[in-house]
């Protein structure tokens, strides 16, 4: 069995055991973003839409980013790790950017320091699911919307008690509100509803995640002559739906089968996920 390894700031070693410094700040206060990737073919894609957001992200958190932190650098770097992990085919890979040591809640530097991950997946392309996820809505906590809302921050409380709450009550995921009353997104993603042929989608002003999938949705909606909204989206808007699926840059498009009583068509995620797979078959050959 192939080893997996990572890069933990230039330093390449196998993913067998404690990583990570003492004093890391990502650790100890959430101090950091990071970035989630697929692998296809045994290559890392949309590098540069998860690249610019990574960097956005930074600047927000006034971190001080080296000047080599560029795309093509990570490119790099995730290329070695793939080829040493030896993954030919699906993937996953993660980055992390996060302040360097020292200090507490006031840092003594915004240097940063970063971290590779790469693991291999169980599909090369993007595959829909089989039976429709059921939802329902999460109302413990609320997400603030702020100028961090749209980053992945290492801040991920509100998603893993969302995600912990949807498993004590055996669904598959739960939909977060704002803080003004809108649904926008899951404990893992963003999502669409499809009404009367027509996508929509909670906007960012809205405070959910800016994800690179969502994104790439969005572009090929546009491609092939289908309307999208980015607007506000509440409850009622699920009930009155034909469909609705939940979009990650690891697993593509997830379908939605219910919500409480609502049963769900799947013929537009079916579409997109030909749509997407397409997209990336063609990108690279």
């Amino acid at each position: 069995m192939a080893v997996n390894f990572v890069n933990n700031n230039g330093f390449i070693v196998p993913n067998e055991g404690a990583t990570i410094q003492t004093g890391n700040r990502s650790y100890l206060y959430g101090d950091g973003l990071f970035e989630s990737i697929r692998i296809i073919n045994g290559k890392a894609i949309n590098l540069n839409n998860h690249y610019q957001r990574l960097m956005k992200g930074a600047k927000a958190l006034k971190m001080s980013i080296p000047a080599h932190f560029t795309v093509d650098f990570f490119d790099y770097k995730i290329k070695e790790l793939i080829h040493k992990s030896e993954i030919k085919k699906g993937g996953k890979c993660k980055i992390s950017i996060d302040r360097a040591n020292g200090g507490t809640f006031f840092p003594e530097t915004n240097e940063v320091s970063y971290f590779i991950e790469v693991y291999p997946y169980e599909a090369n392309l993007f595959e829909l699911n089989s039976r429709g996820l059921e939802i329902d809505l999460y109302s413990d906590l609320k997400k603030q919307i702020n100028f961090l809302s749209n980053f992945k921050t290492k801040n991920g409380l509100h998603y893993v008690m969302t995600a912990i709450a949807s498993k004590e009550r055996k669904l598959d995921d739960l939909l977060i509100f704002n803080d003004q009353g809108g649904l926008i997104e899951s404990s893992n993603s963003n999502f669409f509803i499809v009404s009367n042929g027509v996508l929509y989608t909670p906007g960012l002003e809205e405070g959910c995640l800016a994800g690179t999938m969502r994104m790439q949705i969005i572009n090929i909606a546009v491609k092939n002559n289908i309307k999208v909204y980015e607007c506000k989206i509440l409850p009622q808007n699920l009930l009155a739906a034909d469909e609705i699926f939940l979009t990650n840059a690891i697993r593509g498009i997830q379908w939605v089968g219910g919500y409480r009583s609502k049963r769900y068509f799947n013929t537009f995620s079916r579409k997109f996920q030909s749509f997407l797979n397409d997209f990336w078959e063609n990108e690279l050959q």
